[in-house]
């Protein structure tokens, strides 16, 4: 399992999850190129390791595991894995 990032993350884009990710596979990070033009953050599912730390960092709440993603946002949990997928 993973975690996602869904809606409430976009165009807030607080970092904190970034910071306490001990994997660093949360992105784009504030020092890359992608980050002004990306709506939200993303995290990478082949490098999570469901530790959960980035979830209590969130202070917008957007932070969840992949099974507990809410109905309405069930879009962002293939939106994190296809930003990846695009940067291949």
């Amino acid at each position: 399992m993973t975690y996602v990032i869904a809606e409430p993350c976009v165009n807030t884009k607080d970092t904190a999850c970034v910071d306490v990710c001990p994997v660093d596979c949360i992105h784009p990070r504030k020092d890359e190129e992608d980050f002004a033009k990306e709506a939200l953050l993303y995290i990478d599912p082949e490098v999570c390791i469901d530790c959960g730390a980035c979830e209590p960092a969130c202070p917008v709440q957007a932070i969840f595991p992949a099974d507990l993603v809410p109905e309405k946002w069930a879009n962002y949990t293939a939106m994190n894995a296809d930003w990846y997928k695009a940067k291949g």
